[in-house]
């Protein structure tokens, strides 16, 4: 029972981690790890740990692109989505010494400036409105981070459904 407690508190701290830009994901992931180590009886199979390892992969490749794709539907060019990509990632490493928020809020404004830049950078009759790009690819960033609070839902329900039927059958 105390190992369900502390992968429960893993998954949501974990889970809290998400949207502050922190890697909550493989706080997860490694919770999911330890559990299914520590409690050898199978409720949490090798199954579960593979689609959990999955899903944070894949949210992890969405949250690096989806700004990108933001700052292009927005009207930038190539590089305003790689910008938008890197500005938010540096933004996200130059935000963390600021307690609690300094992650997202870097992550935020460093997609921002990136794909600002970025599209400033680009031969005039081939660009789109900078502040124009710039706002798809924060817009882009929000919904990256909307996008993998959702996967880190999605990994504490397939988890702890997991934990909980494989308790149950092995009590029955």
């Amino acid at each position: 029972m105390l190992a369900l407690l502390l992968l429960t508190c893993g998954l949501l701290v974990g889970l809290v981690l998400v949207p502050l830009g922190l890697p909550g994901l493989w706080i997860m992931l490694g919770s999911v790890l330890a559990y299914w180590m520590a409690v050898p009886d199978g409720s949490v199979g090798l199954i579960t740990l593979l689609v959990a390892s999955a899903l944070v992969v894949v949210a992890e490749v969405l949250e690096f692109t989806i700004a990108g794709r933001y700052a292009r539907k927005y009207g930038g060019s190539r590089r305003a989505g790689w910008g938008a990509m890197l500005g938010g990632v540096v933004g996200a490493f130059v935000g963390v010494p600021v307690p609690v928020v300094g992650s997202l809020v870097g992550a935020f404004a460093g997609a921002f400036a990136g794909a600002f830049v970025a599209e400033l950078t680009v031969a005039r009759a081939a660009r789109g409105a900078p502040v124009q790009v710039a706002t798809g690819a924060l817009i882009g960033r929000v919904v990256a981070a909307a996008t993998k609070v959702a996967f880190g839902v999605a990994i504490v329900v397939l988890v702890l459904f997991a934990a909980l039927v494989g308790r149950l059958n092995g009590m029955g």
